[in-house]
């Protein structure tokens, strides 16, 4: 839980009495590799912090599941768009590795805006970070090839090569598996 508080005082100061009412509201969950946090249809109720993990946003599709977004480790998740306006999400979260979140209900999170200095300031870090990272990868569609995407996300998170399936990866960057296999000769 102190990763948490570390995370947030990297934007804001947080005094022991708003540790407090935050602490006391979020919830430790151990999820195991291929588990649905949310599926199509099912009303996000929570936002979280990965404390450990990999998951993964996507819409299911006969065949092929288009993939658009990783969470990694000391980042917010949830499906967003669900949480916000309190409707059936319209794509699946799943664990892609053994997954430690700490959760907050929607519940919790409007009583932690209320009785504390720095919710709201919480709020809004959480909100910009899942906005920037949907601004960038919309962007990044856009503006890059494949092979630029592929190249980026390589650098930014090696690790997610040995973790993730590469089916996820080429579905994540726009390209189907053998297009990424010509992708990776190209570069090797």
């Amino acid at each position: 839980m102190e990763q948490i508080r570390k995370y947030l005082e990297r934007t804001a100061r947080v005094t022991d009495k708003d540790w407090q009412v935050i602490s006391s509201k979020l919830v430790r969950q151990e999820f195991s590799k291929k588990t649905y946090l949310l599926e199509v249809g099912q009303t996000e109720k929570h936002l979280s912090f990965v404390e450990k993990g990999i998951l993964r946003f996507y819409v299911p599709k006969e065949g092929n599941d288009l993939t658009f977004s990783f969470v990694f480790h000391n980042s917010f998740v949830s499906a967003y768009d669900s949480f916000l306006m309190q409707i059936p999400s319209t794509y699946h979260i799943e664990t892609l590795t053994t997954t430690v979140l700490w959760r907050l209900t929607y519940e919790d999170l409007q009583a932690i805006y209320q009785e504390t200095e720095i919710g709201n300031t919480i709020g809004r870090h959480a909100s910009e970070e899942l906005f920037l990272k949907k601004s960038r990868r919309e962007l990044s569609l856009l503006n890059h090839t494949a092979e630029q995407r592929y190249l980026k996300l390589l650098t930014e998170y090696p690790h997610l090569f040995q973790q993730v399936p590469l089916k996820y990866i080429a579905s994540y960057i726009g390209v189907t598996p053998q297009a990424l296999s010509r992708i990776r000769r190209r570069i090797n």
